[in-house]
């Protein structure tokens, strides 16, 4: 039996499931999505689980953009797009498929 603790994570297979569907996003995007259909879930757990999930491969980053505006943290951010990596395994879970299209129309 394996020591530690397990890799698979529930919250980690709900963000594959939105990728799955929304092709890339940013942690926010993905953060307003999860708790609009899954239940709720803290924004720091999300950018947790889709490091690691880089870790693992089931994501992969796509690209950084950085987007000048008036935050309160400063005058700069950067948005790091994630997509679906080699070992994700989506199930296409059609509560995400029905949310997601309502949001590309």
């Amino acid at each position: 039996m394996k020591r530690g603790r397990p890799v698979k994570s529930a919250i980690r297979q709900n963000i594959v499931e939105i990728l799955y569907y929304l092709g890339e996003g940013y942690g926010y995007v993905i953060y307003k999505i999860y708790r609009t259909v899954f239940p709720a879930c803290t924004q720091k757990s999300i950018y947790y689980h889709l490091k690691k999930g880089v870790m693992t491969g089931e994501f992969v980053e796509a690209k950084r953009e950085k987007e000048k505006g008036d935050f309160s943290w400063g005058s700069e951010v950067e948005k790091v797009y994630y997509k679906l990596g080699p070992k994700a395994q989506a199930k296409g879970e059609p509560r995400v498929k029905e949310y997601v299209s309502k949001l590309k129309k």
